[in-house]
């Protein structure tokens, strides 16, 4: 899940955008411990689709 859906329950603003201390250390901590909440879903799917793209290629030329 990326942070930018997320609601603080301290300020009840979105954590994105970092209003109150609660906010920013959330953000900070979520930014640390996973490198792919800057990512979008979309763009997941996208990486998803370009990887099974290039192992359907590497199959074809195997084969």
């Amino acid at each position: 899940m990326t942070y930018d859906r997320l609601v603080c329950a301290n300020c009840a603003s979105p954590v994105s955008e970092g209003r109150c201390p609660v906010c920013r250390a959330n953000r900070e901590r979520l930014q640390q411990e996973n490198p792919w909440a800057r990512l979008s879903p979309v763009a997941l799917m996208g990486l998803l689709v370009v990887l099974l793209a290039a192992v359907a290629l590497l199959a074809h030329q195997t084969a």
